[in-house]
């Protein structure tokens, strides 16, 4: 039988804090959304300024990266190649960059969304917010 491991409570804090402080370096407004190996919502934070819709964009990035354990970003590349039948996949709708993957060990512990500012941009606060632990 395997050990899962799991994100805490002080780990999701700590990804939140690190997001944050890159989004504010920045003077970037944010929705960061943090989810667990299943995609189920951890933490949502919406700093001022964002727009209304990007709560719903971070969950959907962040749901699309841990389900399918890899960058959102590669489902928007797949898509943009002319593969437009992927849009048909069911559970993952964030399919643009900006949802990224935490990853231990090869497994999977959730993911990190954001939405924003440019998706090149979201990706690296949520890179950012994962730094945080260290993996």
């Amino acid at each position: 039988m395997k050990t899962k491991h799991e994100l805490e409570l002080a780990d999701v804090k700590a990804i939140a804090a690190a997001a944050e402080a890159e989004a504010l370096s920045q003077g970037w407004a944010v929705t960061i959304a943090i989810v667990d190996d299943g995609g189920h919502l951890l933490w949502l934070q919406r700093l001022d300024g964002a727009v209304a819709v990007s709560s719903h964009i971070a969950p959907s990035k962040a749901r699309t990266a841990a389900l399918g354990r890899r960058e959102s970003k590669l489902y928007e590349e797949v898509i943009n190649g002319g593969r437009a039948s992927f849009l048909s996949v069911p559970t993952i709708d964030g399919l643009l960059e900006g949802g990224v993957p935490i990853m231990r060990n090869g497994e999977c512990l959730g993911a990190v969304g954001v939405s924003g500012v440019k998706s090149t941009e979201d990706a690296q606060i949520a890179r950012a917010g994962i730094a945080a632990l260290g993996l």
